[in-house]
C-alpha cells in the first residue's frame, strides 16, 4: 500500500471561498448523483403574450388567491363561473426542450408561456427535505406549487432550486406551474442583441431532489496548485454542509486507497491529502477517479480528474508541459433538429464531432452549457472554455447589471468547479473598450479568482485590423490570464489573403489565443474561391488562416474557430444563403462536413504531432 499522509487545513483563502458560497446556500450540486425523481416529460402549456395570468388589468401582479391567476388551484365547478384560461393535453410540450422547435407558432415567439404538470409523492418519508431543481429555464422563471409561489430566477443557462415546504405537499396531484419568460431586455445578461437564437422554455432537466435534514450541499476536490511536480502529490479541497452541524463526513477515493473521516464543527471543512499514486488527467489520458462523500445519512459519488493548469513564462501549461489548444467553438444546438441540445446523447454527438476534427478543446459559447456537456468532456479528454453571456453592449455603468453578471458567474463556477476538463472561465465576449467596461469586466475577473484560483481566466477581445502588425493592447488584457482575441481577417474586412500581410503581438507577457475566426460557407454552393459564401471561399479562408497561424509568435497558445456547426440567428437574413442561419459551421445543417473542415483538421493533425510527442 502506498504511504498516504493526511492533514487538515483551513486557510484564509478557503474561508473566503466558503463566504462567497453564502449567496448560494440553497443551491444543491451534483443532482445527477443524488436521490431524485425526474419531472421531465410532457407538460401542458398556455401562451400568454399579454401576461394575463400574471397581471390584472391594472398591471399589478395577481394575488395568491386570485381565481384568474394561472397558478390557481381552485376548481371551477359552477356553471355560472367565469373562467378564461385552462390547461389541456391539446396544448402539450416536451420538457426539457425549447418551445421554438416544438410548434411552428413558437418559431419567433418571445414572451411568456405557462408550463403545468402534476406529480404524486410518497409523504411517508417526512424525515427528508425535498427540493425542486431546474437545470435551466430561459430566461425568467416564476415557480408555483399548489398555489404557493416558491420563487423567481433570472438567467437562462444556470441551475436553480427551491426547497418545497412539506406542509404544501399532497400525496396526489401536486400542481406545479412555471411561468417562463424569454423576452430580451437592455438590463439583462445577455442584453437585447445577440447573434444566436433566443430559444425559450424549460430547456434542461427538472428533478425533485431528496436529501436528509443536514446534507452535503457542495464540495471542491482538486489537485493542489503546483503539486503536479512533487513525487507525493496533494489532493485538497473542502466540503460544505447546508447548515451548521457537529458531524463526521467521510472522504473516500477507493482507487487511491484514501479514506479519511473529517470532523465538521460548523458548516465547512477543508482537507489536504498526500498520495504518490494519483494519475494526472490529460486529453490523452482522461483519468477519472470515483470520489465518495458520505455522512451517517447520505452518500454522494462523483467522477473527478486531477490535473494542474497554469500560465508560465507566457506559455499555457498542463501538468508542467506546454499545451496547444486545438479548439473549436460550439453552440448548445442540434442543427438538423433546429433545437437546443440538452441530453447526454446530444453531448456525445457534439463533442464527438469535435473529436472528429481532432480538436482537444471546445469553447462552449456564449453561455454555460448543460452539465452533460462538461461531464462528457471530462471522460472524452477535451479541454473546456466555459463562459457567461456578458456579450456585446450590456450596460457597463449599472451596478444592478454587474450583480446579475456576478450571479451567473457564481452559478456557473459552483456547478462545474469539480470538472477537470474546464481549464478556462471566461467573463465575456466582444465587449467595447471603454473605461466603464474595463472596470466592469475587471471586477468579474477578480470575482472569478475569488471563487476559483485553480483555473485560467479569460475574455474574448476583438481585433479589426487586416494588415500590418496587430498589437493586442486592450486594457482588459492586463487582468486576464491569457490574451484571447476574435479576428476575422478576410471575412469582416478584406479578403482571406490579407492574412499574409498581418503579424501579431501583444503588450502583455501572456499566451495569445484566437478565441474566434471563421467565414460562412453555404453547404453545397460550389464555385471558385472568390465567390463569397461558397464552400471554396470558406476553404480558402481557412487555408490563409493556417498559413498565418504558422507564422505566429512563440506565445501563440491555440485557437477555437467559429464554429463547429451552422446555427440559427435572426441577424442573418440573406434570402437564399442564410434565411436565419449563421453558416460559419464546419458541419452544415445536416451534419455534413464542409471543405474547410479538412483544412483545419490537417493543421490540427500537424500540431498534435508537434506538441503531443
Amino acid at each position: 500500500m502506498k504511504t498516504i499522509k493526511i492533514s487538515l487545513i483551513l486557510s484564509v483563502v478557503l474561508l473566503t471561498v466558503f463566504n462567497n458560497l453564502k449567496a448560494q446556500t440553497n443551491l444543491i450540486h451534483n443532482v445527477l448523483n443524488r436521490k431524485n425523481i425526474s419531472l421531465n416529460g410532457t407538460w401542458q402549456y398556455i401562451i400568454d403574450p399579454y401576461e394575463t395570468g400574471f397581471y390584472d388589468y391594472r398591471r399589478e401582479e395577481r394575488k395568491e388567491n386570485d381565481r384568474e391567476a394561472y397558478w390557481n388551484t381552485e376548481k371551477f365547478d359552477n356553471k355560472t363561473d367565469k373562467k378564461e384560461f385552462g390547461f389541456t393535453d391539446k396544448y402539450s410540450i416536451k420538457v426539457p426542450g425549447d418551445w421554438n422547435s416544438q410548434a411552428d407558432k413558437f418559431l419567433y415567439y418571445e414572451g411568456s408561456v405557462w408550463y403545468k404538470r402534476t406529480f404524486d409523492i410518497d409523504l411517508s418519508k417526512t424525515n427528508e427535505r425535498i427540493f425542486l431543481h431546474f437545470g435551466a429555464v430561459n430566461y425568467q422563471a416564476d415557480v408555483y406549487l399548489n398555489g404557493k409561489k416558491l420563487g423567481v430566477h433570472k438567467g437562462g443557462f444556470t441551475a436553480f432550486n427551491y426547497e418545497i415546504p412539506v406542509s404544501i405537499l399532497k400525496a396526489k396531484e401536486n400542481l406545479l406551474v412555471v411561468k417562463v419568460d424569454n423576452k430580451r431586455a437592455l438590463d439583462e445578461i445577455p442584453t437585447i442583441n445577440t447573434d444566436w437564437w433566443n430559444y425559450g422554455g424549460i430547456t434542461r432537466d427538472v428533478n425533485l431532489v431528496f436529501v436528509p435534514q443536514t446534507f452535503v450541499q457542495t464540495y471542491s476536490i482538486s489537485l493542489a496548485k503546483g503539486s503536479h511536480v512533487a513525487k507525493s502529490k496533494t489532493i485538497e479541497g473542502w466540503i460544505k454542509l447546508n447548515q451548521k452541524a457537529n458531524e463526521n463526513v467521510t472522504l473516500e477515493i477507493p482507487e487511491l486507497k484514501i479514506k479519511q473521516v473529517l470532523k465538521i464543527d460548523g458548516d465547512s471543512i477543508a482537507f489536504s491529502v498526500k498520495t504518490s499514486a494519483v494519475q494526472l488527467w490529460s486529453t490523452k489520458s482522461p483519468k477519472l477517479y470515483q470520489v465518495n462523500i458520505s455522512t451517517n445519512a447520505e452518500k454522494i459519488t462523483d467522477k473527478i480528474g486531477f490535473r494542474n493548469v497554469e500560465v508560465l513564462d507566457g506559455k499555457l501549461m498542463l501538468n508542467g508541459k506546454q499545451i496547444f489548444l486545438r479548439g473549436i467553438s460550439v453552440h448548445e444546438e442540434i442543427p438538423n433538429e433546429i433545437r437546443r441540445a440538452y441530453s447526454a446523447k446530444d453531448a456525445q454527438h457534439l463533442l464527438g464531432q469535435a473529436k472528429e476534427l481532432n480538436a482537444n478543446m471546445v469553447r462552449l459559447a456564449h453561455y454555460p452549457h448543460n452539465e452533460h456537456m462538461t461531464r462528457a468532456a471530462d471522460s472524452l479528454g477535451l479541454f473546456v472554455w466555459s463562459e457567461i453571456p456578458v456579450y456585446w453592449t450590456i450596460d457597463f455603468s449599472s451596478n444592478e447589471v454587474l450583480a446579475k453578471a456576478k450571479t451567473q458567474l457564481e452559478e456557473m463556477i459552483s456547478r462545474d468547479r469539480n470538472r477537470a476538463s474546464i481549464i478556462i472561465w471566461s467573463v465575456g465576449n466582444e465587449t467595447p473598450v471603454t473605461e466603464a467596461r474595463t472596470l466592469f469586466m475587471s471586477k468579474l475577473v477578480a470575482k472569478t479568482k475569488e471563487l476559483d484560483q485553480s483555473r485560467i481566466v479569460a475574455a474574448a477581445l476583438e481585433s479589426f485590423g487586416i494588415q500590418g502588425v496587430q498589437t493586442v493592447e486592450d486594457p482588459l488584457g492586463a487582468f486576464t490570464d491569457i490574451v484571447a482575441v476574435n479576428q476575422y481577417i478576410g471575412w469582416y474586412g478584406g479578403l482571406p489573403d490579407n492574412s499574409r500581410k498581418v503579424s501579431w503581438a501583444t503588450k502583455y507577457n501572456k499566451p495569445l489565443f484566437f478565441s474566434e475566426t471563421g467565414a460562412e460557407g453555404f453547404s453545397g454552393l460550389r464555385a471558385d474561391s472568390l465567390t463569397r459564401f461558397s464552400e471554396e471561399f470558406q476553404e480558402w479562408y481557412y487555408k490563409e488562416q493556417v498559413g498565418m497561424f504558422k507564422r505566429m509568435p512563440a506565445n501563440f497558445a491555440g485557437l477555437s474557430p467559429w464554429i463547429l456547426n451552422d446555427f440559427r440567428s435572426p441577424r442573418r437574413n440573406h434570402p437564399t444563403l442564410q434565411e436565419g442561419w449563421n453558416n460559419k459551421g464546419l458541419f452544415d445543417h445536416d451534419g455534413k462536413k464542409k471543405l474547410a473542415f479538412y483544412v483545419l483538421k490537417a493543421y490540427y493533425d500537424e500540431m498534435e504531432k508537434k506538441f503531443d510527442k
